[in-house]
């Protein structure tokens, strides 16, 4: 247990901890998902009703290009799109982090500190921590990507933007977006049965220079396997719920919730978009679909945009696996 005087203290650093890093990961975040949500197809589609028609979403070159292009067209205020839901998360996860598992440092959506309980207990950490975080998350990445401009204290007024009625009448139905609970399952089974029996046999038992340079290159390899599912998860969370596939995005499903998006919101910039999104009208069916989809529409590279991100994440995780061990000794 803590002292009064201890949980000053760790609140104070938290809070000083938070600020900093919304302040610096914020507009980074932001670019990363855009980039990885714009929707490019590389050739004709065919629309719902089968007429052909040409959906070229903008061309950005890479994650720089992307946060150059965010500025360009909203502004800071584009940057920082997404502050709001992430700061929220990152508190509520931070919190539950302190209290269930006695943790120090900032937790968000996208990353929770596991319980290492062995094999199943770590899954079932895991897998805990990804469903109370999986909301926020799907909030915080339409957020980011969403045309239009969300104030920042006004919750109903966003929510009603990002969500469709029916997922505003049942919220539940986030968890059943066609393949993101998949997705999300196969990167948690990745990380603990793969990586994690890696780090047990290479980093943890027998720490030697050699081993640590096998396990290393694991980490950099998984690479191949993670980016693609950070890709798919990303396209997944911004892909809305209809009651009916016949509506759009603003336009919705039921009498009393239909709104005019022109009267409803308005847009970060009325003359062009950020990014092009894909018609809610023809959605991904599930993971398999989506796998296909993306390689067939718009090319197997775009299963690895900004992949050197995942690459330093991979390097930095070994270093700290490293880091821990050595401190134990």
């Amino acid at each position: 247990m803590y002292t009064m005087a201890e949980l000053v203290f760790l609140a104070l650093t938290l809070a000083a901890s938070l600020a900093i890093s919304l302040l610096i990961t914020v507009p980074l975040t932001g670019a990363l998902v855009r980039l990885r949500a714009n929707y490019n197809p590389k050739a004709l589609q065919l629309d719902p009703e089968g007429n052909v028609h040409v959906h070229t979403g903008p061309i950005v070159t890479g994650f720089f290009g992307m946060l150059r292009r965010v500025y360009r067209i909203e502004g800071l205020a584009g940057l920082y799109k997404g502050f709001m839901p992430t700061t929220l998360a990152t508190i509520v996860m931070t919190g539950f982090a302190v209290i269930a598992m006695d943790s120090t440092k900032l937790a968000t959506h996208d990353r929770i500190d596991n319980i290492d309980a062995g094999l199943f207990g770590t899954i079932a950490s895991a897998t805990f921590g990804m469903l109370v975080a999986l909301p926020a998350a799907v909030l915080t990445y339409r957020s980011i990507v969403t045309p239009y401009r969300l104030p920042y204290f006004r919750l109903m007024y966003s929510l009603r933007i990002l969500l469709t009625p029916t997922e505003g009448r049942r919220p539940w139905i986030l968890y059943l977006t066609p393949g993101l609970l998949a997705t999300q399952m196969l990167r948690i089974l990745y990380s603990v049965i793969i990586l994690r029996t890696f780090r047990l046999l290479l980093v943890v038992n027998n720490f030697t220079p050699f081993k640590f340079g096998i396990y290393l290159g694991v980490e950099m390899l998984s690479v191949i396997i993670t980016c693609p599912l950070e890709v798919m998860a990303t396209k997944l969370a911004i892909q809305r719920n209809h009651a009916s596939s016949e509506y759009n995005s603003v336009e919705q499903e039921v009498e009393d919730d239909a709104v005019d998006a022109h009267e409803y919101a308005e847009y970060s910039n009325q003359e062009e978009d950020v990014i092009g999104l894909r018609h809610e009208k023809d959605p991904y069916l599930g993971f398999v679909d989506c796998f296909k989809r993306i390689v067939d529409e718009e090319g197997w590279q775009t299963l690895y945009r900004a992949w050197w991100v995942n690459m330093l994440a991979a390097i930095a995780a070994a270093a700290a696996a490293a880091a821990q061990y050595q401190a134990k000794v």
